[in-house]
This record gives structure tokens, C-alpha cells and sequence, in this order.
């Protein structure tokens, strides 16, 4: 059992993050109307690093793609285990591979997570931290997923997916970085090519378990919006938002409220790889204030399919 105070303090922090994302969100909605008055050039391809909103066309029959990446993100919230820090993680690594002309099998979050602490608070698993010092580290949470493409894209109709995944317990509580649950995401894919704009939307729903009580769970609605604009020849400036709504009637589960963010960036393309770099920033005070992020991208034939 965690101190009443803390109890306190936590139903006070989670009431008062709850309606900061609903104003970061509001504000955010300016921002996209000029983005999208901005926007105008030539059409681009199905989206990938550095965005997280997933388009809906899928890796061709018999290609690979493998990213990479680096990100670094600063006064990152662990509401379950109360630290607060600065967050790194590497290597970032993503593989997918197209089974069939509209199947893709996605294996993400293979990566390892550096955080450094810079703030400590009672929380409900916080009595379970097992480490010595202000640095934690773990592995990520292993996610497994496929996406499908339901309708191709037309001259008057948009692509149209369907993606679901699986998310898997790597990281402990032990080391703070980590909720110790098995949680389902699904979502549909629109994507559109609209004059001279990729323009991508993703809406869905994730189950999230309780991480203090394994016979409990919560819904909530996932969404993602995104743009893409060619500058130049192999140079693309991207764009986007994403990220959950808790549905769920009063105080969520704690690590399964809402968040979000607004991330942007670009990629420059030669041949086969892909560069990209970008910068985002959280809606809500869980979320980390500022980041940044790097990484390549590489597409290739690897097998043919009888």
C-alpha cells in the first residue's frame, strides 16, 4: 500500500494532466490549419520514419524494410513508478516484411532505454524499483503486428488499411521503465493523395492492463494525423500528431492515461536508404516536454514468393 499522501498526490496530478491534454490539443489545432494551407507540392509515397502514423499501403511482396534510429526525449514522465528524467534509446529497430502484395508482417521496439532520473515521486509500483543510483535502463516492450491493405487508392477514393499488434512485457518494474502488461492495439488506415499532399489518418482503440491489478484493463481510442510535402528531389518535410484518449469514466488505471504528441521533421532519400531527423513534443505533463530523433531506413528485395 502507497501513503495516502501519495494517493493524494497522484488523483491531483492525473485531474490536472487530463485537462492539460485536452488544451494542448485545442492549441495544436491552429498549428494543423496552417500546415495544411503550407502544404501543396508533388505527391509522395507511404510514410515511415520519422512519423509513427502508419499509412495504409504496404511494404511490396517480397521486400524487406529495416529502420534504425535514436531518439532522445527530455522530463519524461513514469507515472507507475514515479521517476521523471531524460530518456534515450537505441537502436530504435523496426523490421518489416511484405508476405503478399497486401500483407506485412511489423516486428518494432527492439531497442534499449537509458533514463536518466531527475525526479523521483511515490507512485503505485514505486516500492518495486531495484536498482542503485539516479540511471536506469531496460529493454523495450517488444511489439508484433500485421498490417493489411483493405483497398488500394483511387482516383476519387483513398487507400484503406487495417492494422493490429501486440505489445509484450520485455521491460520490468524493476527497473522503472517498464509496466509488466501484454496490451492490443487495432486500427483503420486511410491515406490520400489529395493535389499535391499525402495525407494520412489513423483511428483506433489500444487495451491496456492495469499494471497494479492483473484482472483489470482499460480502452481507449488511439488516433494519428499526418502530412507529407516534397521540397525536393529525394527530400520530403513530414509532419504529424498521434496518441491515445482515455475513454474510461473517471481516474484511469495509472499508465494508462492520455497522451500525445506533435512531431515533425524530414527524410532525404538516395536509392535504397533513407535518412530522416525530426523533433517532437508532448500534449500532456506525462508526455516528454521536447525530443529529438534520427535514423535510416532500408528497403530491399529479399525473397520471392512462389
Amino acid at each position: 500500500m502507497w501513503p495516502l499522501e501519495g494517493v493524494e498526490s497522484w488523483v491531483r496530478s492525473t485531474a490536472f494532466s487530463i485537462t492539460a491534454s485536452m488544451m494542448g490539443i485545442v492549441r495544436l489545432m491552429f498549428v494543423w490549419v496552417l500546415m495544411f494551407l503550407i502544404f501543396v507540392c508533388a505527391p509522395t509515397s507511404a510514410q515511415q520514419r520519422p512519423l509513427e502514423t502508419e499509412d495504409p499501403e504496404t511494404v511490396a511482396s517480397g521486400q524487406i524494410l529495416i529502420e534504425a534510429g535514436v531518439d532522445y526525449a527530455r522530463d519524461q514522465e513514469y507515472v507507475v513508478s514515479g521517476l521523471t528524467g531524460h530518456r534515450s534509446s537505441f537502436p530504435r529497430l523496426g523490421v518489416s516484411v511484405g508476405l503478399s502484395s497486401i500483407a506485412e508482417l511489423q516486428i518494432d521496439g527492439m531497442s534499449y532505454n537509458r533514463l536518466l532520473i531527475t525526479e523521483r515521486a511515490v507512485a503505485p509500483l514505486s516500492y518495486m524499483l531495484a536498482f542503485p543510483g539516479e540511471r536506469t535502463s531496460s529493454l523495450e516492450d517488444l511489439s508484433i503486428g500485421m498490417k493489411i491493405s483493405l483497398l488500394r487508392e483511387g482516383e476519387r477514393r483513398p487507400a484503406v488499411g487495417f492494422r493490429f499488434s501486440t505489445k509484450l512485457p520485455n521491460a520490468g518494474n524493476e527497473t522503472g521503465l517498464g509496466l509488466d502488461t501484454t496490451d492490443f492495439f487495432s486500427a483503420v488506415l486511410v491515406g490520400k493523395t489529395l493535389q499535391s499532399v499525402r495525407i494520412v489518418s489513423n483511428m483506433g482503440i489500444a487495451i491496456l492492463g492495469d499494471p497494479t491489478r492483473g484482472d483489470k484493463q482499460n480502452s481507449l481510442v488511439t488516433f494519428g494525423f499526418s502530412m507529407t510535402r516534397a521540397v525536393a528531389f529525394g527530400v520530403e518535410v513530414v509532419g504529424e500528431v498521434a496518441g491515445r484518449v482515455n475513454s474510461r469514466r473517471g481516474f484511469p488505471p495509472p499508465g494508462t492515461e492520455s497522451s500525445g504528441f506533435v512531431r515533425v521533421g524530414t527524410r532525404v532519400t538516395m536509392g535504397t536508404f533513407r535518412w530522416d531527423g525530426g523533433v517532437f513534443y508532448g500534449l500532456t505533463p506525462r508526455d516528454a516536454r521536447i525530443g529529438a530523433t534520427t535514423g535510416i531506413t532500408w528497403v530491399f528485395k529479399g525473397f520471392e514468393l512462389p
